[in-house]
């Protein structure tokens, strides 16, 4: 087994209040990441600011010598159709070469967060991975909150890893 690292900063990073990084920034903590040999830099939710859509947009992925970009986003919306999804058609047109999906596994949040069944969060994920997979995207899959989902339904748990994996999923993260 090999071991990646991957870099959430340029995301996570900056949800703290009175941290606001220009695209600019962003593009420098880059290359320093790339310098460091983090396999993976996860830059942003380009579907939910202006400011992470422009870094994507103006970033050439290819002046990274070790590292990958990532755009993250969430799996399509309950009943709708990932081609159909702003929020996921938005990433085949971005440079980034890796898409890093996040959906809820914990059975608590998908019914009373999202409001849908398990069997519609499931199809959720594999038409989210397999929209982005097809569009030539490496699809990395974050099981938000997998453990909590694993402790009350074990096979559930399995199931919503096995939906991304089946669909395209490269990784998995719990």
């Amino acid at each position: 087994m090999s071991m990646k690292l991957f870099d959430t900063t340029l995301r996570d990073g900056t949800q703290r209040e009175g941290v606001s990084l220009t695209a600019e920034d962003k593009g420098r903590i880059a290359h320093e990441l790339d310098s460091l040999g983090i396999h993976y830099i996860e830059a942003g939710f380009p579907a939910s600011n202006p400011k992470d859509l422009e870094f994507f947009e103006g970033f050439d992925a290819s002046s990274l010598s070790q590292s990958r970009l990532v755009a993250f986003t969430r799996a399509r919306r309950p009943g709708g159709r990932a081609e159909d999804d702003p929020a996921v058609t938005l990433l085949p047109s971005l440079p980034a070469p890796v898409a890093c999906i996040v959906a809820k596994s914990w059975k608590l949040h998908v019914e009373k967060v999202l409001r849908t069944t398990p069997e519609e969060n499931l199809e959720s994920v594999r038409d989210t991975v397999s929209y982005l997979a097809d569009s030539g995207k490496e699809v990395i899959f974050d099981a938000e909150n997998y453990f909590d989902c694993f402790r009350d339904d074990p096979a559930y748990s399995l199931a919503l890893l096995r939906a991304a994996a089946v669909a395209g999923a490269t990784t998995l993260f719990l």
